[in-house]
């Protein structure tokens, strides 16, 4: 699992640093329930260093960007380089498009942070539907697409 950092935080905080480690904090408790290896990789492109920095907190693999590098373009590195079915966290839609295009799997941001903060399933309750019109397109309607089939089998092993 690979996890925009910034994507799913925000950077509008005036402790950036405390909601790195609260994210990271959350992410190996979630880890240690789940046991899913997971990678999460924030920019260090205004502020970082020469390198790019990585290190091993708690099971959870944190990646900083180098300067000049944003972490779009590490993660994209990452999911090209290691061909397998990542489940990529972020509501970014370059990168999702990408995740897509390698054979993985986006999963927004908001339904991965319902899904570790222990709130009920990311999908539309039934209750609710009632509002919710699904968008005209070809084929049965009753079938899921095949890009909703994999996000729904990538939440469910969330």
């Amino acid at each position: 699992m690979i996890i925009d950092g910034y994507n799913v935080i925000g950077t509008s905080h005036r402790n950036l640093e405390k909601q790195r480690g609260m994210l990271i904090d959350s992410l190996i408790e979630y880890g240690k329930k789940k046991g899913h290896e997971m990678t999460v990789v924030f920019d260090g492109w205004k502020t970082g260093e020469a390198q790019e920095s990585r290190s091993i907190t708690g099971g959870v693999k944190v990646i900083f960007s180098r300067v000049g590098e944003k972490a779009d373009s590490v993660i994209k590195r990452i999911i090209s380089s290691e061909r397998r079915e990542w489940i990529v966290v972020t509501s970014d839609r370059d990168i999702a498009d990408h995740a897509w295009a390698s054979g993985s799997v986006p999963v927004p941001s908001d339904d991965f942070l319902r899904v570790i903060e222990g709130n009920s399933s990311p999908f539309i309750a039934e209750e609710d539907e009632e509002d919710f019109q699904e968008p005209r397109r070809k084929g049965n309607p009753r079938k899921l697409s095949r890009k909703e089939k994999a996000l729904k089998r990538a939440l469910s092993k969330l």
